[in-house]
């Protein structure tokens, strides 16, 4: 079953909800935004939420607004970093609330993951086939939201996001609960050698797949074309590197949603060639 419902309110944005979460956490807000319900002009068209792909500054910025006004989080609390496609983990204190909604120059500096303990801020990350991964603490009430191309995945962003909310805040790898959010998936995303080697790296340092259960039903992280070139599986192999980090696999719900397949719904990068706007990811506690 898919853990992310679409919600399409008459005259607002459309999102995408882990619907598991918000059913059994009220004070939690968090989706994924959409394409549709903004103003911005193709190639951008509607709700593009990044400042950074050459689109009208004021319409993305009213984009933001937007979005911000189907939430239960108020603009000012939307918070966004500089994305470097690193493994760079931000605690968000009171004092970085709302950095960078307005403009690029006021994000918080060239971090990948963000995570907080207080109420009232909204974590945010820019997406476009990359992976969302959302974190959340619900003994210790901490949350973590980060960004994983295959670069963030092969740098291990989950793990670190994973050892920030611990060494921070005392949360324990097997209280948290993890959402693997819409991106490209493995029938759409085709990489080359140097990449399937940089994968390739991680699953033997951390032993990915070693321990599969005996009915053999955990999907391969990738598989190899005739044509020589890969098809990776992105959330696949951020779920195992969160196993890893020690996240139960049963606290972890993983997207079947592809940003690729569904142009209608979500921009791609791989798909429009690098021409697109961005969806927005967010996670906060009101």
């Amino acid at each position: 079953m898919e853990p992310f419902r679409m919600y399409e309110p008459e005259g607002a944005p459309a999102v995408f909800r882990p619907e598991n979460w918000v059913r059994k956490f009220p004070f939690l807000e968090t989706g994924f935004s959409s394409r549709k319900g903004g103003v911005s002009a193709p190639p951008y068209s509607a709700l593009n939420c990044g400042l950074h792909v050459n689109d009208l500054a004021e319409h993305v910025v009213r984009n933001r607004q937007l979005l911000a006004s189907s939430t239960r989080l108020p603009f000012e609390a939307w918070t966004f970093a500089e994305q470097v496609h690193g493994r760079q983990v931000s605690v968000v204190t009171r004092s970085e609330r709302g950095a960078g909604r307005c403009s690029r120059e006021t994000a918080l500096p060239s971090a990948d993951a963000l995570v907080t303990n207080e109420r009232g801020i909204c974590l945010c990350a820019l997406f476009a086939d990359c992976v969302p991964l959302y974190f959340f603490d619900p003994v210790g009430q901490v949350i973590g939201l980060a960004h994983a191309g295959w670069k963030g995945s092969v740098l291990k962003i989950a793990v670190a996001t994973v050892e920030t909310m611990a060494h921070t805040f005392g949360s324990r790898p097997r209280d948290l609960l993890a959402a693997i959010g819409p991106s490209i998936g493995k029938c759409c995303y085709e990489v080359d050698e140097k990449v399937i080697r940089e994968v390739d790296n991680v699953i033997s340092e951390l032993k990915l797949g070693a321990d599969r259960s005996s009915s053999g039903d955990e999907p391969e992280i990738y598989n190899i074309r005739a044509n020589g070139k890969y098809m990776l599986d992105l959330q696949q192999f951020n779920r195992q590197i969160m196993i890893k980090a020690g996240i139960i696999p049963s606290n972890i719900e993983v997207s079947k949603l592809c940003t690729a397949c569904r142009p209608e719904w979500f921009f791609s990068h791989r798909k429009e060639k690098g021409k697109t706007g961005r969806m927005a990811a967010w996670i906060g506690m009101v």
